[in-house]
């Protein structure tokens, strides 16, 4: 007695079965059952030079905190120098406060460099990403206020786009 056929028939039948469960899980699946673009956008700021204000003017050893937090914003490389960032602006607020450092060290446990508080307010608008992504927060009516503290290493800011709702372009300019 020979098994050979029946084997042989019964992994053609398996195999024909694995490939059409492949088929129909391929197809099956919509094209909003997957997140890619579901993103809330960050305020990017661009950095100038307030000599030069054309000239872009990266910020030496910069160091961005919310107000009150201990640990610095997670978008970019802490204490790096950059002409260019992206932070996050929190959705269940009308405002986010941040602490830009210029300079900034830690010596002895404490905070070194030139320290700046820096207010943005807004109106958040929440929209319909998709199925998968479900809502995220756009912003509108950007506005900024700047803490005179007698030494300020920020001398001007100027709103770019007061919604923000991508991240292809600049919203804010900081000259220095």
């Amino acid at each position: 007695m020979t098994y050979k056929p029946f084997i042989t028939a019964h992994l053609h039948t398996r195999a024909l079965i694995l490939g059409l469960l492949i088929v129909l899980g391929l197809f099956s699946c919509e094209k909003d059952d997957i997140c890619v673009e579901g993103d809330t956008p960050l305020l990017i700021i661009r950095f100038y030079d307030a000599e030069s204000p054309l000239e872009f003017k990266s910020v030496s050893s910069l160091r961005v905190r919310g107000l009150g937090q201990e640990s610095a914003v997670n978008t970019f490389t802490d204490r790096s120098s950059l002409d260019s960032i992206s932070i996050p602006l929190r959705i269940n607020e009308p405002n986010t406060d941040f602490v830009f450092i210029s300079e900034s060290a830690t010596e002895d446990d404490l905070e070194t460099g030139n320290l700046d508080t820096l207010r943005f307010s807004y109106n958040t608008r929440e929209v319909f990403a998709s199925r998968a992504c479900g809502f995220i927060a756009n912003f509108e009516e950007l506005n900024d206020s700047l803490v005179n503290d007698g030494d300020n290493w920020i001398q001007s800011i100027e709103i770019i786009s007061t919604t923000i709702n991508s991240q292809a372009s600049a919203h804010v300019e900081i000259f220095h």
